[in-house]
């Protein structure tokens, strides 16, 4: 049987409390399971915005999505992690990646290091959590046994293997990274690539881990060739139909969303799937004619 569909929303942009919390509430009310906020700078600290959110609602779980690794010294970032939860009353759901954009690096004072050096940390951190967090002597401890649920946001074969070996929600970028912070969608071959060898090396796990994938672009519309043309300069090696079967792009009316959902899980088995704020609205009715299923 398919693993029932969740749905999350990033909550990008900063706020005061009470506009904050209306965010949150709204969110609820259009039926998210997930409450999530990206580690970026010029957006909201992760987890004060978590505590708050999860004061203004009762049912959605809250989760980091994701961390830069690069930001956090783990034995801080356990205490943080395990206040969060309690704070949350078990709640939270941990995501973490190794980060993407440079500049954000120089801006804090903080080593960029190669990719294999970010990989390194991040798989040192995610151990170093395993053993604090699972520690009867560690304080605070976390609410949620046997721990806070983990997520990292994976594409590369290296990042793929970390998943595979300690993530319990897979989550999959759907881009590749370039110089400067910039990403680059894969296609929905490459995808299929991607989550084959993530399978292969979770072959040997005891439960299967929940996949996720980050949709950038929500367009409801009767015209689906119009909607995407503002995004054909921008990837110039694509066609308008490879643009439209890009796994990270929902366009069309609400029963050809619905069914792209649909066929995802299907294809990839792929049934968490996160919407970025501005979508957040559109992406509602998608909730709802899904729901259940």
């Amino acid at each position: 049987m398919p693993r029932p569909f969740r749905f999350g929303v990033s909550l990008l942009q900063s706020a005061t409390a009470e506009e904050w919390r209306a965010k949150c509430r709204r969110a609820e009310e259009l039926g998210y399971d997930v409450i999530l906020v990206p580690d970026h700078l010029g957006m909201p600290a992760p987890f004060p915005a978590l505590v708050a959110a999860a004061e203004a609602t009762e049912r959605p779980r809250l989760g980091t999505f994701v961390l830069n690794a690069g930001f956090w010294n783990p034995t801080l970032l356990a205490r943080e992690v395990a206040t969060t939860d309690a704070l949350t009353d078990g709640r939270l759901e941990l995501g973490l990646g190794t980060g993407y954009v440079e500049a954000e690096h120089v801006s804090a004072g903080l080593p960029w290091g190669s990719p294999g050096e970010r990989v390194d940390h991040l798989r040192r951190t995610i151990e170093e959590l395993d053993r604090l967090l699972g520690s009867d002597e560690f304080r605070p401890r976390p609410v949620q046994r046997p721990g806070v649920p983990l997520l990292v946001g994976a594409n590369g074969d290296r990042m793929l293997r970390l998943t595979a070996e300690h993530a319990d929600i897979a989550a999959f970028t759907g881009a590749r990274s370039l110089p400067g912070g910039m990403l680059q969608p894969i296609t929905a071959e490459e995808l299929d690539e991607r989550v084959a060898l993530y399978q292969e090396l979770a072959a040997v796990r005891k439960e299967p881990a929940e996949l996720n994938l980050l949709l950038q672009v929500v367009v409801v519309t009767d015209d689906r060739s119009a909607a995407v043309q503002e995004w054909l300069p921008r990837i110039p090696d694509l066609t308008e139909e490879q643009v439209l079967q890009l796994p990270i792009v929902l366009v069309g009316t609400l029963r050809e969303i619905a069914g792209q959902v649909r066929a995802q899980r299907e294809r990839y088995g792929i049934s968490y799937l996160t919407v970025l704020e501005p979508n957040m609205e559109v992406f509602a009715p998608v909730i709802d004619a899904l729901r259940d299923e």
